[in-house]
């Protein structure tokens, strides 16, 4: 396998709902990152999406992941026709259009989502998610129910193409397929006022190969522990969110009481222990970023359908700064 250092030079591939598109060393030197503090006008650290890091050419050398006996090129974990399998055992047989789509159009789900729906901080985590939830998500995206808000990223573009030409029975058997896989717990929440440098790798943030230091802000902060092993699309592969200190304290109160009116108490709908009921989502233990963008395309009437229509009184009242306390708190519990 390559070094650390020679892959972070080579390829830094887009993720979730997108085209995989690596980044080049600039990010991991620092990239454009930004401290700035957070207002209440759109999040832009949240819906991260930089096009003007350039992408170098993968080449077709596998590589090997500790822990796993496959071996994947950094060619196919940009191939979104392809869901590298690094571990086979962990989970039930893929249905097809999970593990390599259907040409021209439809994605492999499980090559930006992950062969075991633990996705990254640019998309949703799907595992455990109730079958009833995941298609009811499907028709929203179709009918442009749910929308994204900021630029136009191939996130979304490639996602909502995908969307749009996947069959009902498609649908049904991807949402089957994720359903039923445990969720993992990949994710470790930090409170700090000081984070290691960052950059951006087009739809997420890495750590500066450089080192350093920067201020957090009021902001959240979520990076690969491993960037070769996210790149490579590791269903193992775990992160790290910054979070400012005593947010979680905060979005516990939030979460369990709304605030004194602010907001409601989130396991009115998702459960005591937010693990999720029937068709309502588990949200522990999900992306904190992922999870300040939902709470923004709520209270802003992007994400609609039957969701939005629940979370809107919700989300109406919550600043920013609350958003990511709520995410820094659900990030924390047990998935």
């Amino acid at each position: 396998m390559k070094s650390s250092a020679a892959v972070l030079f080579q390829a830094f591939t887009v993720l979730a709902l997108a085209i995989p598109i690596s980044s080049s060393g600039l990010s991991q030197s620092g990239g454009n990152s930004s401290a700035a503090p957070a207002s209440d006008g759109f999040p832009a650290w949240a819906f991260l999406w930089d096009p003007t890091i350039k992408v170098p050419t993968p080449d077709d050398k596998p590589n090997a992941l500790p822990g796993s006996s496959a071996a994947f090129s950094w060619k196919q974990a940009r191939d979104l026709f392809v869901a590298p399998d690094w571990h086979p055992n962990d989970h039930a047989a893929m249905p097809d259009i999970v593990a390599n789509g259907r040409k021209p159009d439809v994605r492999a789900c499980g090559s930006c989502h992950r062969v075991e729906g633990t996705g990254g901080p640019e998309n949703a985590s799907l595992a455990g998610l109730p079958v009833g939830y995941l298609v009811q998500q499907i028709a929203d995206f179709k009918s442009g129910a749910r929308k994204m808000s900021g630029p136009a990223r191939p996130a979304t573009t490639l996602m909502m193409a995908s969307i749009k030409d996947l069959t009902d029975a498609e649908a049904l058997a991807a949402a089957q397929y994720f359903s039923a896989l445990k969720p993992k717990r990949v994710i470790k929440v930090v409170e700090t006022d000081t984070i290691p440098k960052i950059g951006e790798a087009r739809l997420f943030y890495v750590k500066s190969r450089e080192g350093g230091t920067e201020p957090l802000g009021r902001r959240i902060a979520e990076t690969p522990d491993d960037v070769d092993q996210f790149e490579l699309r590791d269903s193992r592969a775990t992160f790290t969110a910054y979070v400012p200190v005593g947010s979680v304290a905060k979005g516990e109160a939030l979460a369990k009481t709304g605030g004194a009116g602010v907001t409601v108490a989130c396991a009115t709908c998702h459960g005591p222990d937010l693990k999720g009921v029937g068709d309502i989502p588990a949200i522990a233990g999900r992306s904190p970023t992922y999870m300040v963008r939902q709470l923004y395309e709520f209270k802003n009437g992007t994400r609609k359908g039957s969701a939005g229509e629940l979370m809107k009184p919700t989300t109406e009242k919550l600043t920013q700064d609350d958003m990511i306390a709520l995410a820094a708190y659900v990030a924390s519990r047990e998935p």
